[in-house]
């Protein structure tokens, strides 16, 4: 009676929260909690394949080390042209003077010995240098942008709030991107495909901005836009910004971007923090420029260009642009989730509606009432009563499956609806081996009680070797596959796990009920 008791309690719970969790899929809304979430190919979705642009990451990498040697060269008195003038991925300098050129070579060697050498030439006391990565190095970069990009894009489709989203890099250089249920694609994408290279950078004040828009750039700066559009009338306006090209500040020091309301203008904004070393990098900028406008670009557009009133300590910012709160939230995800190390470019894009998984999932569903019925058939002709028994158990079992699938929050694909249908006909493997046990302790004369205790003692170890190894199969799948994969694995894992609790403890609690409870002299066994 004890045994009877903890198990008749277990497979109560069990069957109960399998079915609370099960509920909300088929009857939205009846309970809090949330339905089983369906992969792309039953209900729709993005499908994308990206290209990471790695050859500009190379580029930005040998565009740093320009901007180091010219800083280097400056602090050391050492007067060079050229250096803004990148051709084919290199870097040309130009030095005059035998002692410049000594000091030059010094300085080359000391602080830039990773820089390859690609010409020299000495003319009349005039170096002319070309520089760029090894290739080695070039390599590594374009290695790096490809898995840097992939977890980028990975986190802001977790913020996004996608629900299991296939992300994974194909070739080289490509990603496979896959969202299902996502609707607004265009959002998508833009939220995927934003560089998010926040950058800080003073306002050019010394020379005029309409000049530098005829064509008169002065060295060193650059014409950004500022682009707003009245929400009345849809009207879009561009206001020019003469910038200081080198950045005071990157948003590769932000800690935290988040949301957040104007209580004067009631219009959202995006709050930014520094960490410890940004927030003084910070401070300082804003002490030694005081009354100077600072603009904050993003992806080359320029947001905003506040005066600086005074010196501002804390680390913390906030970016306005009359943003709609949709655009807002983007926008923290992506300075969150932190910039891409290069552009990606949409290689192909499709859209998978939902009707192709409806037709899918009414074939799946019918495969498995098919299957179900023929094993249900099969058993109850079979074994009789006691295989009306285990059509019961197999019941239960395929709720434990859904009921997982929901408390898990894992996604049904189509080969997890094959996962399923597998498991229904691997199901009562369990309660045959069960069976045709009990059936020889009764040809010895055993009597009911002793041989059905026989065969599940029996069967148990069998039972559970057997499942235990396909749970293994299962788990490595999941760990290590991928979309299709994935989905089936976690369905098979599900159904082993539930095959095995309604086989050994379920099915167990309906035989004794009738034995011990009932005290039935025969057992219809076939």
């Amino acid at each position: 009676m004890k045994n009877i008791s903890w198990k008749l309690a277990a497979s109560v719970l069990v069957v109960l929260v399998a079915v609370i969790y099960t509920i909300p899929t088929f009857m939205h809304g009846v309970w809090p909690y949330k339905k089983i979430n369906l992969g792309l190919d039953l209900q729709g979705g993005m499908h994308l394949i990206l290209e990471v642009e790695v050859n500009k990451a190379v580029e930005s990498s040998l565009e740093r080390v320009a901007q180091d040697l010219r800083m280097t060269l400056r602090k050391d008195q050492i007067p060079a042209t050229g250096l803004e003038q990148m051709q084919g991925g290199k870097i040309t300098v130009r030095v005059e003077g035998k002692d410049q050129i000594d000091k030059f070579d010094k300085v080359l060697n000391d602080s830039f010995k990773d820089i390859r050498v690609l010409s020299r030439n000495v003319e009349n006391d005039v170096l002319t240098i070309s520089l760029d990565l090894p290739d080695k190095e070039a390599d590594r970069i374009r290695k790096m942008a490809v898995e840097q990009a992939l977890e980028t894009i990975r986190n802001r489709i977790d913020q996004f709030g996608v629900s299991e989203p296939d992300i994974r890099q194909e070739g080289d250089r490509r990603l496979l991107i896959q969202l299902p249920g996502v609707k607004d694609s265009q959002r998508a994408k833009d939220l995927i495909g934003k560089t998010a290279l926040l950058e800080f950078k003073l306002v050019d004040e010394n020379h005029d901005v309409n000049a530098a828009l005829k064509g008169v750039v002065p060295p060193g700066s650059e014409v950004l836009y500022e682009v707003r559009e009245d929400s009345q009338t849809r009207r879009t306006s561009k206001t020019p910004y003469l910038l200081i090209k080198r950045p005071v500040l990157t948003g590769s020091y932000l800690t935290d971007a988040k949301v957040q309301i104007d209580s004067q203008y009631n219009e959202p904004y995006v709050a930014i923090k520094f960490d410890k070393k940004g927030a003084q990098i910070f401070e300082k900028i804003t002490e030694e420029n005081v009354k100077k406008r600072l603009a904050i670009v993003l992806d080359n557009k320029v947001y905003s260009a506040p005066v600086i009133q005074e010196k501002i300590s804390g680390g913390e910012a906030r970016i306005t642009g009359r943003f709609t709160p949709e655009e807002a939230r983007d926008l923290a995800i992506v300075l969150r989730a932190g910039a891409l190390p290069a552009p990606v470019k949409v290689l192909e894009e499709r859209t998978v509606g939902p009707s192709l998984g409806t037709d899918s999932i009414h074939k799946g569903l019918l495969a498995g009432l098919i299957g179900s019925g023929l094993i249900i058939l099969f058993m109850f002709f079979y074994y009789r009563g006691s295989g009306l028994i285990a059509d019961v158990a197999l019941l239960f079992n395929i709720v434990m499956i859904f009921g997982g699938l929901a408390a898990f929050q894992a996604t049904l694909t189509m080969p997890g609806i094959a996962g399923i249908i597998l498991t229904i006909g691997m199901a009562v493997d369990a309660n045959v081996l069960i069976f045709e046990r009990i059936r020889e302790e009764l040809r010895v004369g055993k009597t009911l009680r002793a041989a059905v205790d026989a065969g599940f003692h029996m069967a148990t170890w069998t039972i559970l070797d057997a499942n235990i190894t396909t749970l293994i199969a299962g788990l490595v799948l999941f760990q290590f596959g991928t979309g299709p994969v994935k989905g089936f694995a976690v369905t098979l894992s599900l159904g082993v796990v539930s095959s095995v609790f309604t086989a050994l403890v379920l099915t167990r609690v309906i035989f004794d009920f009738f034995i011990v409870q009932r005290k039935i002299k025969r057992l219809s066994i076939g």
